[in-house]
């Protein structure tokens, strides 16, 4: 056993024999792991003496949370241009269902128009946590955090502009792209996140633009509900979300961490 550095890319991946597994990235191989979820988030890691090509596994969801949470309005350019509040005072909440997360290079299926015909792109940054807690202090709020992935907030806007709360809108299949990988030791208050579509930047923001701080997100939320290994908080998107339809491709990079890409149908 060897203990877990403080920057590592992780992946969870199906083999071509279908077991799954999580394994560390290096360059264009993972060096496959038998270690549990929870043996990562203890730093724990057990080599199991295979190396895969990454082209050569399917890549899955990098975690399997009890819980999806997602902060809005956290950028007061997005909160502007979707009708919401800018610079809150205190969080604006909402959850996900576990059944719209999809891994990287998966497919965003759009709903029948007759249920939406306004969905848009959201990229964010995601935080994994890697240890229970509850009224966490705002000091040690990061030290709650595993590591940072991608996610991409896929909102029907008809919806969530006129129900009057967000799980319609934010609930189809599909519409919680996450991933590809988890990185650990990255800085979350201080990321940039560039979204593409189609190869045309629509957003370009930096986490450091937020209005309410990470720290804070996390300690405000403790205070709701507890927080458990492998719980997703998505921690908002930056302005330019905007439209997508059948055919188009999602890019969602994010500096230190990688892209998430995802196929509109």
């Amino acid at each position: 056993m060897q203990v877990l550095q403080k920057t590592q890319k992780i992946v969870r991946y199906q083999n071509q024999e279908g077991n799954i597994h999580y394994g560390i990235v290096e360059d264009d191989s993972i060096l496959q792991l038998s270690s549990s979820f929870a043996e990562l988030v203890n730093k724990e890691i057990k080599y199991d003496g295979v190396k895969v090509k990454y082209s050569d596994v399917k890549i899955l969801e990098p975690v399997k949370p009890s819980k999806v949470v997602n902060f809005g309005w956290t950028y007061a350019g997005h909160a502007k241009e979707t009708g919401g509040e800018a610079n809150l005072v205190e969080p604006f909440l909402f959850l996900k269902p576990l059944s719209s997360l999809i891994a990287d290079k998966e497919t965003i299926v759009l709903p029948p128009a007759e249920l939406t015909n306004q969905v848009e792109l959201e990229g964010e940054v995601a935080l994994i946590i890697g240890k229970r807690g509850k009224n966490i202090k705002e000091e040690d709020a990061l030290d709650y955090v595993f590591g940072c992935t991608i996610f991409n907030d896929v909102t029907a806007r008809d919806l969530t502009k006129k129900d009057p709360q967000f799980t319609r809108g934010k609930g189809f299949d599909t519409f919680g792209p996450l991933g590809p990988c988890i990185v650990t030791g990255v800085d979350p208050t201080n990321l940039r996140i560039v979204t593409t579509l189609n190869g045309r930047v629509v957003q370009d923001g930096n986490t450091n633009e937020m209005s309410l701080s990470i720290p804070y997100l996390i300690s405000w939320l403790s205070q709701v509900m507890t927080l458990e290994p492998g719980d997703i908080l998505a921690t908002g998107s930056p302005s330019g979300s905007c439209p997508v339809q059948s055919g188009d491709e999602i890019v969602v990079e994010v500096e230190n961490i990688g892209q998430l890409s995802n196929n509109v149908q």
